[in-house]
């Protein structure tokens, strides 16, 4: 257990993407650091890595400052006992400096594992998993 109050368990590694997109759009950094172990490492950017809750809150912080409304889903999720494998699709679409249109886009790469009161949480959050 990780001593912290999970704000959006999730009961099914499929649901990870659906939640993430949830708790970024509620603008709460609190429920995105909620999905996400004590150790848990995210790659925010290709070649970025934050490793630890207070690295990834500086991380989803960044991201949250982009603002707009993301949408996600798992593509696939390959579950070996406490442990899963997903890949997920994921959309942001939000404005730049002017005001004009961005989306942008790209598909995950994420380790999750369940939790002893059932839920699951990040080990490893790739943001861009095509890349390094």
């Amino acid at each position: 257990m990780t001593g912290r109050e999970v704000i959006t368990p999730v009961h099914e590694p499929k649901d990870m993407n659906a939640a993430f997109a949830a708790a970024f759009n509620s603008g709460d950094i609190e429920q995105l650091l909620a999905l996400y172990e004590p150790d848990a490492v995210l790659a925010p950017q290709p070649g970025l890595r934050a490793v630890g809750l207070e690295a990834i809150r500086e991380a989803l912080l960044g991201l949250l400052g982009l603002g707009g409304t993301m949408r996600s889903e798992n593509l696939y999720c390959l579950r070996s006992g406490d442990i899963a494998l997903l890949q997920g699709s994921w959309t942001l679409s939000t404005a730049d400096r002017e005001g004009e249109p961005v989306e942008l886009a790209s598909r995950t790469a994420e380790v999750v594992r369940r939790q002893p009161d059932g839920s699951w949480l990040y080990v490893a959050d790739h943001a861009f998993g095509s890349d390094e």
